[in-house]
């Protein structure tokens, strides 16, 4: 079935059968995508240790910076090709396809820039100027190559979105999973083979993305494609620009949001970490630097946690399409019909992985770190399996939340969009995690994100449902009007 008649299906087509085929695709690349850095982290605490485990969380919020940019432009420019395809204007949607390519080539090396000239002062201030020497040492030399492919990071990425929103899901899965792929076969080369350490591990997901790149260009650029690079959509146009980016501030201020969390959130375990009466290792049974300890773990926690966050978000983007086509088609009843398939779909895997939180904690801690090969790995075994189990005691809500995110921005409401991005972070994650920290320690920290899931999630309910109800009349106007 070519391009174009997917595209048309997705206003006739079975609800079910349309989400699987664009949910599955979606959810395989995504998982895959999280599983390789789940698989990375692996290969790096069993090949170089926990130190660069803790060197990789500090550099995480500076990795949310970079691709809060590149979601932006992916998700803002999916958003609006499918609208634009919905309605039945091919041409819009191409111009917008060139002016996101455009956008991701200007931030990309912006960002590069910015991140090359001053990554030492601004890796001191996202750990807070507390972490070791060695945690420091493994984040700079991971960075350096990481933000020199920062350009093909954001492409990449920004393309799979508008392959997925122009009728292609499978591809956009195969290109990931090549990506994932390729990643996983030179990360153990260069880590162990050529004894490159964390440098290895950078330069495999570089040349992954570099490769993967390629394919999706050559796709853009073939005339058997149904939405394809045309020379006159690569210039700038204001009112395209705009629309890209006011859809793109959600995700863009969700990955900003949660880029200042995680600094917050490493400055205040290196701070704080054992000092609570109810932290598993404390600063009077542990020796050696046990904030560094407890900032590993919650790196390992945040692959763990974003596994399951991607599976949902899988979902979410295979709705994507279907809802901005039919929204732009006016068909409001298929609309919500697909927003409560999704909604019980990310809610069934959400609750998949409380379910594991709760009882497999030491399981998946001890995947990613040998509790046999020294105290600093054995201590941090014992703080993930504490704060895994804590963190998730609400995580069957937090799919819902992941939907009713991602619906707003799919249906152009930008400002409702946005406001759900930084509810959890802003509003509530980062003042718990600073009023419970200090007097509860880590595991203040650990319990502040359960709470902040239960107040974003009352939010978003309320929102949704008024925005269910405005769907519904503007149904009902439509059938008394024919």
């Amino acid at each position: 079935m070519s391009a174009h008649n997917n595209t048309v299906s997705l206003g006739t087509d079975s609800l079910g059968k349309l989400l699987a085929r664009y949910a599955i695709p979606a959810i395989i690349a995504m998982a895959s995508s999280s599983l390789y850095h789940i698989i990375d982290s692996i290969f790096i605490g069993h090949g170089i240790g926990g130190a660069a485990i803790s060197g990789m969380a500090v550099t995480l919020p500076i990795m949310n910076i970079a691709s809060a940019f590149g979601a932006m432009v992916g998700v803002g420019a999916a958003a609006r090709i499918s609208i634009r395809l919905g309605e039945g204007n091919k041409r819009a949607a191409e111009d917008i396809l060139g002016n996101a390519v455009l956008l991701n080539i200007t931030l990309g090396i912006s960002i590069m820039l910015i991140f090359v000239l001053f990554l030492d002062p601004i890796l001191i201030f996202f750990s807070g100027g507390e972490a070791s020497a060695e945690t420091l040492d493994y984040a700079r030399r991971f960075m350096r190559i990481i933000m020199f492919g920062n350009i093909i990071t954001h492409l990449y990425l920004g393309l799979n979105e508008q392959l997925r929103a122009s009728g292609y899901p499978r591809k956009a899965m195969y290109i990931m999973l090549l990506s994932m792929a390729i990643c996983t076969i030179l990360n153990p080369l260069f880590i162990f083979g050529f004894g490159w350490s964390i440098e290895g591990s950078a330069l495999a997901t570089v040349i992954a993305q570099t490769i993967s790149l390629g394919i999706q260009v050559q796709h853009y650029t073939s005339e058997k494609n149904f939405l394809r690079f045309r020379r006159r959509s690569f210039r700038f146009k204001r009112h395209i620009v705009s629309a890209i980016i006011s859809i793109g501030m959600a995700p863009f201020l969700l990955n900003l949001c949660a880029s200042l969390v995680t600094r917050f959130m490493n400055t205040t375990l290196l701070h704080y970490g054992g000092t609570g009466v109810y932290d598993v290792v404390s600063t009077e049974t542990f020796a050696g630097n046990v904030g560094d300890v407890y900032v590993g773990a919650y790196g390992i926690m945040n692959r763990v946690i974003l596994l399951f966050i991607m599976v949902a978000n899988g979902f979410n983007q295979g709705m994507q399409p279907i809802v901005g086509y039919n929204y732009g088609a006016k068909q409001y009843d298929r609309v919500i019909k697909v927003l409560k398939y999704t909604i019980i779909c990310a809610t069934c895997v959400t609750t998949f992985a409380f379910l594991v939180g709760q009882l497999f904690p030491y399981q998946v801690a001890s995947a990613f770190v040998d509790s046999s090969t020294g105290e600093a790995d054995k201590a941090m075994v014992e703080v993930v399996a504490q704060g895994l189990g804590l963190a998730m005691m609400v995580f069957p809500l937090v799919g819902f939340q992941i939907v009713a995110g991602g619906f707003f921005q799919y249906i152009g409401r930008a400002p409702l969009a946005m406001f759900l991005s930084t509810t959890r972070q802003l509003l509530f994650l980062l003042p718990l995690l600073l009023t419970l920290a200090p007097r509860y320690g880590a595991f203040g920290a650990w319990i502040s994100m359960p709470l902040a899931d239960t107040l974003s999630v009352i939010i978003a309910i309320i929102l949704l449902t008024l925005q269910i109800r405005k769907l519904r009349r503007m149904e009902r106007d439509i059938h008394f009007s024919r």
